[in-house]
C-alpha cells in the first residue's frame, strides 16, 4: 500500500485563489473600460463649463420638447404593452392550445429584429404614400412623422418585455389557485383581480420597469418614423445627436446625463424588484 497521504477533496467548481482573483479583475476592468468610464465622460462633459450652463441648456424650448415628448411616448406605449403582457401572459399560461410554442416565438421577434427595420415596416405600412397612411393623412390624423407613429415604434420595439417577465412567473404558479376561485363561484375579472395580479405584482412592475427604460431609450425605430424635426418629433436620444452634431457639446451632455440618470435610477429600481420577484418565487416554489 502506498504511504502518500489521500488528496483534500474539493468541489470539481472550485478555483483557486490565483483564478478567482483574475476573474474578479477581468470582469472589474471590462466594466469600468465599457460602462464606468462612459458614464463618468457623460456627466463631467455635462458639467465642464459648470452648473449654471448645465441649467441653462436644458431650459431651452428643444430641451424642454424632447422631455416632453419622450415622457409622453413612454405614458402611452408602456401601459398598452402593460395591457398586451398581462393578457398574452393569461393566454399563454392558462390554456393549451396548438402552436403556443409559435406564439411564444412572435413574442420574441422584436428582440431578434433591428429597430431600424421596425421603423422601415412602420414607415412602408403607415407612410403617406401608402393606402392606409393616405387616408389617415388626409383624415388628418397622420401617423409617420407624428406621435402616433413614435408610440407605434417604441410599442413595437418593446412590447415583448412585460410578456416575458409574466409567462415563467405563472408557469412556476400554476393553474391551481384560479381553478379554485372560480370553482367557489368566483368571476373571471374578480378572480383575475383579486388572486392573480396579487401574485404577478412583482414580475409585472419588473417588466413595466424594463419596458419603460427602453422606450424612453430607444433611437433607430424612432429615429426612422420621427423626421427629426426639432421641437416637435425629436425624443432625448434624438436629440442629444442633433445637438452633438451641432457641436452644442454641453447642451449634448447634459440632457444624456438627465438620460443616464433616469437609466441609473432605472437600475436600482430593478434590482430592488428583483429582489422581490425572487422572494416571490422562492414562497411559491416552498408552497
Amino acid at each position: 500500500m502506498s504511504d502518500r497521504a489521500p488528496t483534500p477533496w474539493r468541489p470539481a467548481t472550485e478555483e483557486t485563489p490565483l483564478v478567482r482573483r483574475l476573474l474578479i479583475g477581468s470582469v472589474v476592468v471590462v466594466l469600468v473600460l465599457l460602462l464606468f468610464a462612459p458614464l463618468a465622460t457623460v456627466f463631467t462633459e455635462a458639467l465642464r463649463k459648470g452648473w449654471w450652463q448645465s441649467v441653462t441648456s436644458l431650459a431651452k424650448p428643444e430641451a424642454w420638447s424632447a422631455i416632453r415628448l419622450t415622457v409622453t411616448v413612454a405614458a402611452i406605449a408602456v401601459p398598452l404593452n402593460a395591457i398586451f403582457g398581462v393578457a398574452a401572459a393569461w393566454f399563454i399560461t392558462k390554456y393549451d392550445f396548438r402552436g403556443k410554442a409559435f406564439l411564444i416565438t412572435l413574442i420574441d421577434l422584436p428582440f431578434s429584429v433591428s429597430p431600424v427595420v421596425v421603423g422601415l415596416c412602420v414607415v412602408l405600412t403607415f407612410g403617406a404614400n401608402t393606402w392606409v397612411g393616405g387616408l389617415l393623412v388626409d383624415a388628418g390624423y397622420p401617423v409617420v412623422f407624428a406621435l402616433p407613429g413614435i408610440v407605434l415604434a417604441s410599442m413595437i420595439v418593446t412590447f415583448p418585455f412585460v410578456a416575458r417577465e409574466l409567462i415563467p412567473v405563472m408557469v412556476e404558479q400554476g393553474r391551481a389557485e384560479e381553478e379554485a376561485a372560480l370553482t367557489l363561484g368566483a368571476s373571471g375579472w374578480h378572480t383575475f383581480r383579486t388572486v392573480t395580479l396579487p401574485n404577478i405584482r412583482w414580475a409585472l412592475l419588473y417588466g413595466v420597469l424594463l419596458c419603460n427604460a427602453r422606450a424612453m431609450g430607444e433611437f433607430g425605430a424612432v429615429a426612422v418614423v420621427s423626421g427629426k424635426i426639432r421641437g416637435q418629433t425629436a425624443t432625448m436620444p434624438i436629440t442629444i445627436e442633433m445637438l452633438y452634431n451641432e457641436y452644442m457639446s454641453v447642451a449634448a451632455f447634459t440632457l444624456a446625463a438627465v438620460l443616464a440618470f433616469l437609466a441609473l435610477l432605472t437600475l436600482g429600481l430593478k434590482t430592488v424588484l428583483e429582489l422581490r420577484l425572487a422572494d416571490q418565487l422562492a414562497a411559491t416554489r416552498h408552497l
